[in-house]
């Protein structure tokens, strides 16, 4: 399979309300994770780094333009790759550990890192089999109802799990935005494996569905107004009542 040069991994798309879209495009796009750069009065803020298989700081200046809290919705591989080249790694308690020693099973590398997942391989030296997450400890622990202050803006943790442990969703009230993360998007979601985590994802779409969103940034696909989120989640609880 042909590589990607480092110039052309990434793809920056500019959205309203100061939101920055960046992705892999060479990634398929049932795997490739959105990542999400919001501008603030006095600093920034990234919701999930991608893959890290390209330097995201290297390659996208705007991320390194500013002071950045760089958040992980939570710690599959694909979208805390490049949190190691922050200082400040924001990430929910429940899987602090994990992006300090973010194994190939734990991220779920060692499951979907494989070159079935590109359309073109990263540059050199990369290798699905020698794949792996950087170490990048958490410099703040979040928990449900913390804030994240940008100065001029303010968005609330919500923890929701279900797809992960320490799963969070970041809403901003003042302007409707909700960047969900991995447990609502349009598109197929990956719910959990267990009978808690079931309950989990039901209880945490119920707490999602009676925000007043504007629009949803999701971790997958692209993002959608607020009658679409309601529709999403509407369709889903009405499946599992019927299941």
């Amino acid at each position: 399979m042909i590589r990607s040069r480092p110039e052309d991994w990434y793809r920056l798309r500019p959205l309203s309300d100061g939101v920055t879209w960046i992705d892999e495009p060479h990634i398929r796009e049932f795997y490739r994770c959105n990542i999400w750069h919001v501008r603030g009065r006095d600093r920034d803020m990234l919701v999930d780094s991608g893959m890290g298989v390209v330097s995201l700081r290297q390659w996208v200046p705007r991320v390194s333009e500013r002071p950045l809290d760089a958040v992980a919705s939570h710690t599959h591989f694909d979208h805390i790759g490049c949190h190691h080249e922050f200082s400040c790694r924001l990430c929910h308690a429940a899987e602090a550990a994990i992006l300090a020693d973010p194994t190939r099973a734990a991220t779920f590398a060692d499951k979907y890192a494989t070159d079935d997942i590109f359309t073109r391989l990263p540059p050199e030296p990369y290798e699905s089999a020698r794949y792996e997450v950087k170490s990048a400890p958490a410099t703040r622990i979040l928990q449900d109802g913390d804030a994240i202050d940008l100065g001029d803006r303010h968005f609330e943790v919500i923890h929701t799990p279900g797809h992960s442990p320490g799963g969070i969703a970041l809403w901003e009230r003042a302007s409707g935005i909700l960047f969900s993360g991995d447990i609502v998007y349009d598109g197929p979601l990956i719910e959990g494996s267990t009978p808690e985590e079931d309950r989990q994802y039901v209880d945490s779409m119920k707490r999602l569905y009676d925000l007043p969103v504007r629009v949803v940034h999701g971790g997958h696909f692209p993002s959608y107004d607020g009658a679409r989120h309601r529709q999403i989640i509407g369709t889903w609880l009405a499946a599992k009542d019927t299941a």
